[in-house]
Parts: C-alpha cells; sequence; structure tokens
C-alpha cells in the first residue's frame, strides 16, 4: 500500500511539474518574443506614425504660412512703406478666417511692427525674451521654423507657431510671417492618438518639462525627473535622440520608446503598460495549467485504478486459489493466526477439519485431470455450503481442504464434518461419471491448552489419517 502511494505520487509529481513547467517555459518564451516585439516594433512603429501624423497636420499651416510669405501683396505692401495698416490687418484677418488659425501676423524688418488679424500688436525689439523668435528667424537660413511659444494677442496661450521669412523681389529680408495653432488643438490630436493606438503619449520639452500628455498621464508642466516611474529614466531618455526604455510603477513594468521632434523641439515619449500586452498569454498559461490541472488527476486517477486492479488482481492471486475460490494455504496461514489469537485473547473454541477427497488418483488416472478439477471444485462448493460465515475455509492441498471453526467445539466441529461428509457422500451417489462413489475422509481437532497452530494442524492432521486407516469416508477426531 505504501509502496502503491509512493508511485502515485511520483507520477502525480511528475506529470504535474512536467506540464507546469512545460507552460512556464512556452509562457516565458511567448512573454519574451511580445516584449522584444513592443520594443522593436511596436512602440518605435507608432512613434513613427505619430511623428507622420504631426508632421501631416502641421503641413497646412507651413503652407500657409509659405503662401503669405510669397504673396506680393505682403512684399509689395512692405516696399511700398507700409502706408494702410487696415489693408494689411484685414488680410491677416481673411487668412485667420479662411483657414481656420488660431492667429495670424506679419513682423516687418524695416519698421519692427507686429501686424495681427487684429490691428498692430507691439513693436518688436532687440533683448526683449518675447521677441527672440523673430530675430531668430531673421537670422534663419531654413525658409521657415516651427516655434512653441506663447501669444500675446491670445492671453499667453501657449502656442505652435509657423514662423516664415519673407524676402522682397531680390531676396533681401524683409518681416517674418505666419500663422498660429493652439497647444489644445494638438492635445485633441494626441488624444485621438491614443484612442487609435491604446497608447499613453507625452511629449517632453528638452529640460524634462512635460509640454503635453495624453488623459491619464502626468500634468501638463510637471517635471519628469519628478515623475514617479519616469524619473528612473528622465537623464536617459533627455540624452538620447531616440531609443527604448522602462521603468517600473506601482508595480507594473512600462515600456517606453522615445524619439525628439526637432519641428517642435520636443521629444516624443510613446509608453505601454507590459501587463497589458500580456494579459492574453497570461490567461492562457491559466487555462493551460487549468488543463494540466484536470489532465494530471484525470491521469491520477487512471493510473490509480489500474493499479488498484491490477494490485486486486496480485492480491488474489497471492490469497485465492484459482480452480476453487477458496482462500489459499498462504493467506489461511494468516487467518488462522488471527483466530488462534482471537480464540485465546476471548477464550472461545476453535477447531480444525482437515477434509481429504478419498482415492482422488484414481479419479484422475481413469477420467483424467480436468474431470479431477471438476471434483475438487465440486467438493469446495458443497464445503462452502456447508460451513458458517464466520468460518474460513481454503485449499490447503491438491485434494485437502482445511476449514476453521471459529466459537465451534468438539461436539460441533464433529456434527459440521459430519454434514460434510455425508453431503459429499451423497453427491457421489446422485452424480454419474467421477463424481460417482465420491466420498472424503475428514479429521477432527479442537484448541487446547498450550497448543499452537502448527500443533493444531498436526493433531487434526493425525486424525484425518486415523479416518483413512479406519477404511475413508469417515469422521475422526484427535
Amino acid at each position: 500500500m505504501q509502496n502503491k502511494r509512493r508511485l502515485i505520487t511520483l507520477i502525480c509529481l511528475l506529470l504535474g511539474f512536467g506540464y507546469a513547467g512545460i507552460s512556464l517555459i512556452n509562457y516565458q518564451t511567448a512573454r519574451t518574443a511580445i516584449r522584444e516585439a513592443i520594443v522593436d516594433a511596436e512602440l518605435p512603429l507608432t512613434s513613427d506614425n505619430i511623428y507622420s501624423e504631426i508632421q501631416k497636420d502641421l503641413i497646412r499651416p507651413v503652407f500657409v504660412s509659405s503662401m503669405m510669405a510669397h504673396d506680393t501683396f505682403v512684399r509689395d505692401w512692405v516696399l511700398a512703406g507700409e502706408k494702410d495698416v487696415d489693408r494689411m490687418t484685414r488680410y491677416l484677418a481673411e487668412v485667420r478666417a479662411r483657414y481656420g488659425t488660431i492667429t495670424s501676423f506679419f513682423v516687418s524688418d524695416q519698421s519692427h511692427v507686429y501686424y495681427h488679424a487684429d490691428g498692430v500688436l507691439k513693436h518688436v525689439r532687440q533683448g526683449e525674451w518675447r521677441d527672440e523668435w523673430y530675430f531668430r528667424v531673421r537670422t534663419l537660413r531654413e525658409p521657415y521654423e516651427i516655434n512653441v511659444d506663447v501669444d500675446m494677442a491670445n492671453r499667453d496661450a501657449l502656442t505652435i507657431f509657423v514662423n516664415h521669412r519673407v524676402a522682397d523681389y531680390e531676396g533681401h529680408f524683409i518681416g517674418a510671417t505666419g500663422v498660429g495653432l493652439t497647444v489644445d488643438s494638438v492635445r485633441r490630436l494626441i488624444d485621438v492618438y491614443q484612442l487609435r493606438y491604446n497608447r499613453g503619449i507625452l511629449f517632453v520639452a528638452p529640460d524634462g518639462k512635460v509640454m503635453l500628455s495624453t488623459r491619464g498621464g502626468p500634468s501638463a508642466g510637471a517635471d519628469l525627473h519628478k515623475i514617479e516611474g519616469f524619473s528612473s529614466i528622465a537623464d536617459s531618455v533627455l540624452k538620447e535622440k531616440r531609443g527604448s526604455f522602462q521603468y517600473t510603477k506601482n508595480g507594473r513594468e512600462y515600456l517606453v520608446n522615445a524619439r525628439f521632434i526637432p519641428e517642435l523641439n520636443w521629444y516624443l515619449l510613446v509608453e505601454k503598460w507590459e501587463d497589458e500586452a500580456l494579459a492574453d498569454i497570461r490567461r492562457v498559461l491559466v487555462v493551460n495549467l487549468g488543463l494540466c490541472a484536470v489532465i494530471t488527476a484525470l491521469v491520477i486517477l487512471a493510473v490509480s485504478l489500474t493499479i488498484n486492479r491490477y494490485q486486486s488482481r496480485l492480491e488474489e492471486m497471492a490469497t485465492v486459489d484459482k480452480l476453487t475460490g477458496l482462500a489459499n494455504r498462504q493467506a489461511f496461514d494468516i487467518l488462522l493466526e488471527q483466530a488462534f489469537k482471537e480464540a485465546r485473547r476471548d477464550g472461545t473454541p476453535l477447531s480444525l477439519l482437515l477434509v481429504d477427497i478419498d482415492d482422488f488418483k484414481d479419479i484422475n488416472d481413469k477420467h483424467g485431470h480436468l474431470a479431477g478439477d471438476a471434483v475438487i471444485r465440486h467438493v469446495a462448493g458443497i464445503a462452502r455450503q456447508c460451513v458458517r460465515e464466520s468460518d474460513l475455509l481454503c485449499r490447503w492441498g491438491g485434494e485437502e481442504y482445511l476449514a476453521a471453526l471459529r466459537g465451534c467445539g468438539r461436539e460441533q466441529a464433529l456434527t459440521l464434518a459430519e454434514s460434510i461428509r455425508a453431503r459429499i457422500q451423497q453427491a457421489g451417489e446422485d452424480e454419474p461419471g467421477p463424481f460417482q462413489g465420491l466420498t472424503v475422509s475428514i479429521g477432527v481437532a479442537t484448541l487446547h491448552t498450550g497448543d499452537t497452530p502448527d500443533s493444531l494442524l498436526r493433531r487434526s492432521d493425525s486424525a484425518l489419517y486415523a479416518a483413512k486407516a479406519d477404511g475413508r469416508n469417515k469422521v475422526r477426531a484427535a
């Protein structure tokens, strides 16, 4: 029994650890593959898409500013001495209304006047921090720049300006013109990106200040160095122009792709919660582990049933006589020892009957061994019918049977033995063939003080020999 339990436990452990190990290895392999796909392909591709769409969204205002810079009206009006301010104001207002910009402007290099769609705004001055953009545009080699700055004409709202150089017909710089888009319009765009790509998106200035972020992200103005999670990668992000990073926040792993956008002079950060990407394979892992548990349980059940079945068969082969279905001698030795101890402990009588088929060799010689087997089974059946349920009956040897009668004294044992002998003799008179003339001899021995199982057996054997010597078909007591 203990060996069986050890075997089942070993099989259970092998199957459980085997299935679980394979599932975990597959999970780790899939996790690594998904992680590499996110870091090497998914986030960079999303970043490229967003960058492309930002460029696309900025193409229209760039085109408008270019159109303004090359408009003959603007150049002729400046070269004519900027005499009719209302004409420029109406022109800028029309541009603003037609193209849906938040602002439109022109700054003359001759007068340093800042013209706006609502009129003259101010005079730009060297050294004024609000006017630095203009003097930077004067020295540009490129025709235009995209700059993020506050808009004085719009309550200092953070605005994305497209500043375009204006030259006369000989290529000399005569001013700067352009349009502005509110950062809110860009914020709406990145909200669209968030819904489209299901990613967190941030725009960060070179000093680490968060300029824009999608819903649920860091608030505008927050310092990247002081934001939980981002603080661990802030220096690396701002140092590199492009790269992939990872940080931990609230026990969750986040993957980040960062790139610098020169048009805005901002960093674009695209992040994704790693666990979100792994949710599906985690569900697969749980399902696999559940299936492993079920399969292991079924296998263990099948193995247990098989082992129990074969063990029962082995136990039956070891303890049951195949021919008669009675207990065999090995099993009877154990049972007799137990019955002997019970009789000694309880002070109850115990008797043995040793039954032997008379002239069995003649039956085999005359009718064959198969007929002899039939006779053995027949006698066993009659003996089983005669003894009580509490009695023990076994096939002791070839044609011998041994019965242990619990709580049965000498006289009761003799009566039971005589009943067996008479019924077998009657069957021998009624049945034809090998059963014809069938008789048995029986030796009876009752437990005495000082007896052992072996001595009790010897006395029953002596009584059997006495029955044989007295002419067979007899019952004799030791």
